[in-house]
């Protein structure tokens, strides 16, 4: 039993680090701007390395680095990186519930300290309960990357031109696409979100009101409004509440 457990716990470490592949270089290229940033706010290469690893967040980090430029102190720098990151609250909490009951604590914890758009989006998408040992092969490619991109663009920033670096992180866009268009091909619910959640975006960057707040708040707000339109409208029940519904 314990080999069988091992064996299932490998082939989901691998299959994490596969699907964090395209993650990481689109990191690699997202913290290479940021990494500009860094420099600007007078941090050393090791100094970036510690910030992307331990806030591997853009907005997050872009914001603190802002801050530091701008000789904030350490309290608004870190109200400002709570503010910008609070939206991984609601992925925490949603990781919480895709994990089996009996998921140890301290995986739970682990799993928690590196939840990013991109990582939630591909365990979230994962079939059945997510196997924690699938999140620490993805951590595996994508933290290293986004953290040694923070330090390339630090030491090598002013070489290549801001365009060309923005350019690369389109792959993190390429990457989006392949994690929603299987599920919303094969469920129409899912396509509908997704279509409407994209126009909520959009109108919610245009209306007078809601476009003055921050791109995070917003992205919170339309995260708990649509999540509980669809819980109501659209619940999916638990396989053991389909096997009493067909006894």
């Amino acid at each position: 039993m314990s080999k069988l457990y091992e064996t299932k716990n490998k082939t989901a470490f691998r299959e994490g680090i596969r699907d964090a592949v395209p993650i990481g270089f689109g990191y690699l290229a997202v913290s290479f701007s940021l990494g500009i940033a860094a420099r600007k706010a007078g941090l050393d290469p090791f100094q970036g390395f510690l910030a992307s690893f331990f806030n591997n967040a853009s907005a997050g980090e872009y914001a603190a680095f802002t801050l530091i430029a701008a000789n904030a102190t350490y309290l608004e720098i870190a109200l400002m990186t709570f503010i910008a990151n609070a939206r991984y609250i609601l992925m925490s909490c949603a990781l919480s519930q895709k994990m089996s009951p009996d998921t140890p604590l301290i995986h739970r914890f682990l799993i928690s300290f590196d939840v990013t758009d991109e990582l939630f989006a591909i365990s979230i998408g994962r079939p059945g309960y997510l196997n924690p040992y699938y999140s620490y092969g993805a951590f595996l490619i994508a933290l290293p990357a986004w953290s040694i991109g923070t330090t390339l663009g630090i030491i090598t920033g002013n070489i290549l031109p801001l365009r060309i670096v923005s350019a690369l992180s389109v792959a993190l866009y390429g990457m989006f696409l392949a994690v929603i268009i299987p599920p919303a091909r094969s469920n129409k619910v899912i396509l509908i979100l997704v279509i409407l959640s994209a126009l909520c975006s959009y109108l919610s960057g245009v209306l007078p009101v809601i476009s003055s707040l921050s791109g995070g708040l917003r992205t919170i707000l339309l995260t708990v409004m649509i999540s509980v339109g669809a819980a109501i409208f659209f619940p999916i029940k638990n396989p053991e509440e389909d096997a009493k519904d067909d006894a």
